[in-house]
């Protein structure tokens, strides 16, 4: 059996389409399958590979972290160098009050702990959300995921969940001393990059304090770089209770946090003793991967470059036929075309001509624009004049 067929036999499918690509090897911006066709990738793994595929600095990490040692012991039992280390340097990077940091394997797993930390903490039960956001797909995850498309086949999820409009101020007086917690994303990312108006996240943060509610800002695809901040919640005027990291933490590894007040993250500690356990977060050769990530995020200036990067693209291809609408942030944007119709053959066309691209979950006639923040200007140009040349033969 060839690898196609083995895919399709014996893997484990989300999707009834899958691009169904074999790759073989990644470099920086690039793909490239099993008959050397070259790729442009422009979802960097859905924000995962912020820093570029394979950065040299993130597979020495690797190799010196396997030489050492790779799994020990479940999270939080031993001291581990890339553990501490990584978490010290998150706390420098962070506010005051975001100082305990909880490592796990996964945005969605990250979800999951920030609830519980959140109903430990107040003693509440009732939890907030909001319409079309994505937060996962686990049943704690996608309780609070804001479309009942992906989550209907799965009931009954959590209970005393609500649901509010983003951006809609009237919403934010559902909010109460009942509430436990908040999850928002800054940026709702699988809306189609919808971004927050007149003041809306300062206003919810507003509205938190005032009900002792816990706000989670879920930071996994818009978080480490991505905006044009290092993280997402920099960019409007507030700090969140509980954090929430993964995706583009990693420099292609997998990892995700939780993070918040070690006041708060104790609760986890006591009653009941462990609160919140996993065997591999915080693995090590993922936090050494992670570490150099953000040395390279911090000690260049890919995130100061991004938002330039993102409006090159929004300008040139503002004007362009068939496309509506543009929304950025930093380097990120989503593209609404004519038609959900329209958009399917975009995506074929993209394919052919070595673009890889994909659309929203709840916005499928757009399509999104978010390749590794190392994409030079050169590349940026040669992207543009194979979206051009795509969109003209539509």
């Amino acid at each position: 059996m060839t690898n196609r067929e083995i895919f399709f036999r014996h893997l484990g499918l989300p999707s009834s389409k899958p691009l169904g690509i074999e790759i073989e090897k990644s470099e920086g911006i690039y793909l490239y399958d099993s008959s050397g066709k070259e790729y442009i990738d422009l979802v960097s793994g859905v924000s995962v590979s912020n820093i570029g595929h394979r950065h040299p600095k993130v597979i020495n990490a690797v190799k010196q972290q396997l030489d050492k040692y790779m799994h020990l012991m479940v999270y939080g039992e031993y001291i581990q160098n890339p553990q501490v280390q990584l978490a010290k340097m998150l706390a420098k990077n962070l506010p005051g009050n975001l100082d305990a940091v909880y490592f796990v394997n996964s945005g969605s797993e990250a979800i999951e702990g920030a609830i519980k930390l959140a109903k430990r903490y107040t003693g509440r039960t009732e939890i907030t959300a909001f319409k079309d956001a994505y937060h996962g797909s686990t049943h704690g995850a996608l309780s609070v995921l804001g479309n009942e498309s992906l989550k209907y086949a799965f009931r009954p999820l959590l209970p005393d969940i609500k649901f509010l409009k983003f951006n809609n101020f009237d919403d934010l007086k559902q909010i109460s001393e009942k509430t436990a917690c908040v999850v928002s994303e800054t940026v709702q990312a699988e809306a189609g990059i919808i971004l927050p108006e007149n003041n809306f996240l300062f206003e919810l943060r507003k509205k938190c304090n005032q009900t002792g509610t816990l706000l989670i800002i879920d930071d996994i695809q818009m978080g480490f770089g991505r905006t044009g901040k290092l993280f997402s919640f920099e960019n409007f005027g507030f700090i969140p209770d509980i954090l929430t990291l993964a995706k583009g933490m990693g420099g292609g590894m997998p990892i995700g946090a939780f993070i918040s007040s070690k006041e708060i993250m104790n609760t986890l500690t006591f009653k009941p003793e462990p609160g919140h356990i996993t065997t591999f977060g915080g693995h090590p050769v993922c936090c050494a991967a992670a570490l150099a990530n953000l040395q390279v995020l911090t000690e260049s200036n890919l995130i100061a470059e991004a938002p330039a990067k993102g409006k090159t693209f929004r300008n040139e291809l503002i004007g362009q036929p068939k496309i509506k609408e543009i929304r950025q942030i930093g380097l990120m944007l989503g593209v609404d075309m004519e038609s959900s119709d329209l958009m399917s053959r975009l995506l074929h066309i993209f394919v052919k001509s070595g673009l890889i691209t994909d659309r929203f979950l709840f916005r499928h006639q757009s399509f999104r624009i978010a390749p590794p923040l190392t994409i030079s200007k050169k590349e940026i140009e040669k992207t543009l004049g194979l979206i051009r040349k795509s969109l003209n033969e539509l």
